[in-house]
């Protein structure tokens, strides 16, 4: 009976043996399927955005990130439009916004100036740091928002600050701002409040456009955030307006006049 039992165990043993090999085996190709895909999107995140095919209005969102930008040169690149950033929080402003607020004063072209939002930061005072910062004339695009962050704070306090900042900044320019986002924190913390406010929509898939629950309508829409220019050193976010000349001159509200 002892080699009845031992044969018994052998035959166990190599079962065990055989199905850890083929767990093993199951990992292992798991594993290198998902390092596949890691390299395919990160050459996918590297590729150079192309121009997006099919709109009328196209723009672009800067920074300090650009460093020294020459616009002129970004200018005979039929640039309709360009957004840069003004402010942060509560103190923070943008090393080079005058400069390139008032480079863009000179050229023909929309300009807007954008705030990052801080939610756990008083948002009157964060509406202060921006509208004591730019100022607006008759033409330019509307204030934006740029809401993609929540820094710990709850939902409902996060969109309390939205609307304090956004009410402040309507009362002191007599325009309207517009919401920036992405399509995933849209979902996820936006949708369902705001609806009266413009969205501009960052998603970087130039096949297809944002898809909001509510089937709520974009006015910009950021697809990309590689593109190339001469006269900007690096990458530049590119962005479509969801309309025509007249239809962006009429989103600018050209008739209102704006603080000088």
């Amino acid at each position: 009976m002892r080699f009845i039992h031992d044969s018994y165990r052998g035959r166990k043993l190599k079962l065990l043996v055989g199905h850890f090999e083929n767990v093993r085996r199951s990992v292992s190709i798991g594993n290198l399927l998902f390092v596949i895909w890691c390299l395919g999107f990160a050459s996918a995140c590297r590729t150079p955005t192309e121009r997006m095919e099919g709109y009328e209005i196209h723009g672009i969102d800067v920074s300090h990130y650009q460093k020294e930008i020459d616009w002129e040169m970004v200018m005979s690149q039929d640039i309709d439009f360009v957004y840069i950033k003004a402010s942060e929080g509560q103190e923070m402003k943008d090393k080079r916004f005058t400069e390139n607020w008032k480079a863009l004063g000179q050229q023909e072209v929309r300009r807007g100036a954008y705030h990052f939002f801080r939610p756990t930061i008083n948002a009157r005072k964060q509406a202060e740091n921006y509208t004591n910062f730019v100022k607006l004339k008759k033409g330019d695009l509307p204030p934006a928002l740029d809401v993609e962050v929540v820094d710990g704070a709850s939902p409902e306090k996060l969109r309390e600050g939205v609307q304090i900042w956004l009410t402040t900044v309507e009362k002191a320019y007599g325009i309207r701002p517009i919401i920036y986002t992405n399509q995933d924190f849209y979902h996820d913390h936006l949708h369902g409040y705001f609806d009266e406010y413009p969205l501009w929509i960052a998603r970087y898939n130039k096949r297809k456009s944002p898809a909001l629950k509510g089937k709520r309508k974009w006015t910009f829409w950021q697809y990309g955030n590689r593109g190339r220019l001469d006269g900007i050193e690096g990458n530049v976010d590119f962005n479509v307006f969801h309309g025509d000349s007249l239809a962006l001159v009429r989103f600018c509200n050209d008739e209102i006049p704006m603080s000088e």
